[in-house]
């Protein structure tokens, strides 16, 4: 089995996730290589960032909907440390 380090602000992402949605399924992944040279990268790393959640707090919830949740939860990082953020968020069985 294979461990992926994360720094501080994908950890704080899982944390704060976990702790408003209770996912089944979270994976935080860090872009942010991936956006170097673009806007908002300024080459520290953990910038971009993209969110697969399962949370029955989705069920019956549209995209928009779901997507405020995670917004809700991660409110001040996307203000002060996040530049982009993906969302995939589902409910259990979708």
């Amino acid at each position: 089995m294979s461990t992926q380090l994360k720094g501080p602000v994908a950890t704080e992402i899982e944390d704060r996730l976990r702790a408003a949605l209770s996912p089944e399924h979270l994976a935080v992944i860090d872009d942010s290589e991936k956006h170097r040279g673009h806007a908002g990268h300024d080459g520290s790393g953990e910038s971009h960032f993209t969110v697969e959640i399962v949370s029955a707090d989705f069920t019956g919830k549209n995209r928009v909907a779901r997507q405020r949740l995670v917004n809700t939860a991660l409110a001040d990082l996307l203000r002060e440390k996040v530049h982009a953020l993906a969302i995939k968020a589902r409910a259990p069985g979708e």
